[in-house]
């Protein structure tokens, strides 16, 4: 072996040893969970202002958000000063211990030329490092201990909103309107499954549960011209193709299939008085089971009692003076009529009658 090697291979130690040095201090400074405090903070901060937001563009629904918003900014307000102060005390205690082990370097440095005295000094700094940043770990899983609850209940809380925020994004995109006084619950990007399996022909789009319809609505680009298999043009395909009253829902049914169950499915069945018996939805991004339990409180009218803007009630009214029987041909009136609608065509001699 070549005298040459030894010393190499100590330089290499001693290089990886300070990269890792230079690594720890940063890292007993706590400056990630600094970061993430800071960023914490400014979430909470801006909680009100999303749920302004959602009221201005239209959201009805859960009149407890802004009470919610307000409750995470004052349990913020006594937590956060207890957190950096504890983040403060910490890392001066790391800081600390991390000078010994400078102090080690150092002398390690000055050992260079000497491999068998600089061995025994490699080995008592690695085990110094790997005490230490096990102390750092340590050090931040405490004092994410002492916000982790709530910054879980925030996050839950930002997505939700979050999610109607782009419900709302996507009504605004929407090619129907909606009635007067309804309001979307909740939307899911979605595949209508038309056969026994899902296949790349069934339309992709939006589902939208409102508190009064359920919808869904293609929307996608779908391939016009092909060459070698590969994708030469598109087109923006965007319609209505399902559109069912909520009272015309006679069972839903959630489901986890595909591999390990992750992926998400809901099933519906519908009155004969429905533009179709059965959907069955791949829904991207949410949970069925929950779709299943919203869809649910939309039938049960639970919705109606959680608004944070009180129903036009003349609209309400208008609903309950709607004619059961055609004035032109005297055919009975069986469409059902929803809140916010003022006129119906009749099946029978296709006049639109107006009340």
């Amino acid at each position: 072996m070549s005298t040459t090697e030894p010393i190499e291979q100590l330089k290499r130690d001693i290089d990886a040893i300070g990269r890792a040095v230079n690594a720890l201090h940063a890292k007993v400074r706590l400056g990630d969970l600094r970061d993430a405090v800071e960023d914490l903070h400014t979430d909470i901060a801006n909680l009100p202002n999303k749920v302004r937001d959602l009221r201005t563009r239209g959201y009805p629904f859960e009149k407890g958000l802004e009470e919610r918003a307000s409750d995470f900014a004052q349990q913020w307000a006594s937590l956060r000063p207890m957190v950096l102060a504890q983040i403060e005390q910490q890392a001066m205690a790391l800081e600390f211990g991390l000078r010994p082990i400078e102090d080690q370097f150092r002398r390690l440095v000055a050992l260079s030329a000497v491999p068998q005295e600089a061995q025994f000094q490699i080995t008592q700094i690695k085990a110094a490092l790997s005490s230490l940043e096990s102390k750092v770990s340590a050090t931040q899983n405490q004092i994410r201990g002492m916000y982790d609850a709530l910054e879980r209940q925030v996050r839950e809380f930002h997505t939700h909103l979050q999610r109607v925020d782009w419900m709302l994004k996507q009504l605004a995109e929407a090619t129907f309107p909606l009635l007067p006084t309804e309001a979307g619950i909740m939307a899911v990007k979605a595949t209508w499954v038309k056969g026994e399996k899902e296949d790349k022909s069934d339309p992709q789009g939006i589902l939208y549960l409102t508190d009064q319809r359920l919808l869904f609505e293609q929307k996608q680009e779908i391939a016009t011209k092909k060459m070698l298999f590969i994708t030469r043009e598109k087109e923006k395909v965007q319609k209505l193709l399902l559109e069912v009253p909520l009272d015309l829902i006679e069972t839903v049914k959630a489901s986890k299939r595909g591999f390990l169950g992750h992926e998400d499915h809901i099933e519906f069945t519908f009155a004969p008085d429905a533009p179709t018996m059965t959907a069955h939805f791949h829904i991207d991004g949410q949970d069925c089971n929950a779709w299943q339990g919203l869809v649910g409180r939309a039938k049960a009218k639970e919705f109606d009692q959680d608004r944070a803007v009180a129903l036009d009630q003349a609209v309400v009214e208008k609903v309950r003076s709607a004619p059961t029987v055609c004035p032109y041909c005297g055919g009975a009136i069986t469409t059902q009529v929803l809140r916010g609608m003022d006129s119906i065509r009749c099946e029978y001699c296709g006049k639109v009658i107006r009340w």
